[in-house]
């Protein structure tokens, strides 16, 4: 579901969007390097290079609240975050430097143009969520009684899956801990994959979280039934219960609270005439 394998490597749907839409910008830009004019090798190592840089200084200053007490993180860019519409004035500059003529000019829009295609294609697939509804588990929690994944929460759920084992797990656990403590209108369960209570237990001692609904998934159901790949992985679900939004890999702070807001703002899909939902799609 919205992941990518290649090899040993796992990456979201929207990355991959990404990766794409870089890879065909650099070998259109290449052929015109070769075949058109050499100035376009500093063009477009200026446009990949600062279009990047520019799309994620744009998300980190719209998003400055997030970032105000930790504004290293800007550097985080494997959490995902850019505002893309930023890469037009770099590409405007570049062009004014670098290419210094409007034949040169019309030329570079292929690579662009076909880039900005690519990646809106590729990120339009990878967005898209089948609704499944909740998987018909139960399962043991860390303190309290165990928990009915298919019992009617009444209130929008994210289910984070994740192991003490996994760094980006680690990375993103106080953020998902201070989200839970923002939104108590929202239900946060934390479902370990494939480890012990004890394991959890000392985890979450030495890193001083205080999670409520720590779950355990000895088997990796959950993640099976909503067809995911690796962890973490965060999912955001309506309040009947049918899955809204995955989030593959870490998530950060401001992409939490985004998909809350989703979830907030956007009516669940309608169930079928007999009031059941949609099987899980065949992989």
């Amino acid at each position: 579901m919205n992941a990518i394998e290649l090899g040993p490597v796992v990456l979201s749907g929207e990355r991959f969007a990404i990766l794409l839409g870089v890879l065909v910008f650099m070998v259109g830009s290449g052929w015109l390097a070769s075949r058109i004019s050499p100035r376009f090798n500093p063009w477009s190592t200026t446009v990949a290079l600062g279009g990047i840089a520019a799309a994620r200084l744009a998300h980190v200053m719209g998003h400055w609240g997030y970032f105000r007490d930790d504004p290293l993180r800007a550097l985080a860019v494997w959490q995902g975050g850019f505002d893309w519409l930023w890469v037009l004035p770099v590409v405007v500059v570049a062009s004014i430097v670098f290419l210094r003529d409007r034949r040169l000019t019309a030329w570079a829009t292929a690579p662009v143009v076909a880039s900005a295609l690519v990646w809106g294609v590729a990120h339009q697939l990878s967005v898209r969520t089948e609704p499944l509804p909740p998987p018909p588990l139960t399962l043991a929690a860390l303190s309290g009684p165990s928990v009915n994944l298919a019992a009617p929460a009444g209130r929008p759920t994210v289910i984070n899956l994740w192991a003490t084992w996994c760094a980006p797990c680690r990375r993103e656990m106080p953020a998902l801990d201070a989200a839970a403590a923002r939104h108590p209108d929202v239900r946060f369960l934390f479902v370990n994959q494939g480890e012990a209570p004890e394991t959890a237990r000392r985890f979450l001692a030495a890193e001083q979280l205080g999670l409520e609904h720590v779950l355990f998934d000895r088997s990796q159901a959950v993640a099976r039934h909503y067809g995911t790949v690796g962890i973490p992985v965060t999912l955001f679900l309506h309040a009947d219960g049918r899955l809204a939004r995955a989030h593959m890999g870490e998530i950060a702070p401001e992409q939490i609270d985004a998909g809350i807001r989703r979830l907030e703002r956007t009516p669940p899909p309608p169930a079928d005439g007999a009031g059941t939902t949609h099987p899980p799609a065949a992989s």
